[in-house]
């Protein structure tokens, strides 16, 4: 295993694409990078039925967030559950992360997806929160409109 620096660290568990998907969200997020990659040795393979050899664990950064993933076979599958949310300043970010995340994946609503390895993901503007706090009546147009949307518009939730 990676020596790791934070307390906290997301740990995904794929079937067999874990290198995949990693070298596909290194692709996506700015400062981001592969830290190291373990194989399956003959021991590892046999206890956990991979072939020797073959990717076992990636550590990798998303942004400077630290995360494992890990071929483990197609024992569990994600959910939505669990997601990540990546918090936009702009419609431009908003565009950008959407059409990046969701190809090959599933567009959902309210600015979730999953991604082609089956991963959650929430594409939001950083000002939601502040639009739906305070004026009861704003918060109510706003999350009206929210309802109302797969990729979020920035600007439509500012007008409601």
């Amino acid at each position: 295993m990676p020596t790791l620096t934070q307390r906290v660290t997301p740990f995904l568990w794929f079937d067999d694409r874990a290198e995949e998907a990693v070298k596909f969200y290194v692709s996506i997020f700015a400062n981001s990078r592969i830290q190291s990659t373990a194989r399956y040795d003959e021991a590892t393979a046999r206890a956990a039925g991979r072939p020797a050899g073959t990717v076992m664990t990636v550590a990798f950064e998303l942004d400077g967030q630290e995360f494992v993933a890990l071929n483990g076979g197609p024992v569990f599958h994600f959910t939505e559950a669990v997601s990540f949310v990546v918090n936009c300043d702009t419609q431009a970010e908003i565009d950008d992360f959407w059409d990046r995340l969701s190809a090959g994946g599933q567009p959902g609503q309210c600015g979730w997806l999953k991604d082609r390895f089956g991963v959650s993901w929430q594409v939001v503007p950083r000002a939601l929160n502040r639009l739906l706090q305070g004026d009861a009546a704003k918060a109510k147009r706003v999350m009206a409109a929210l309802l109302t949307m797969k990729k979020l518009d920035l600007a439509a939730l500012e007008r409601a």
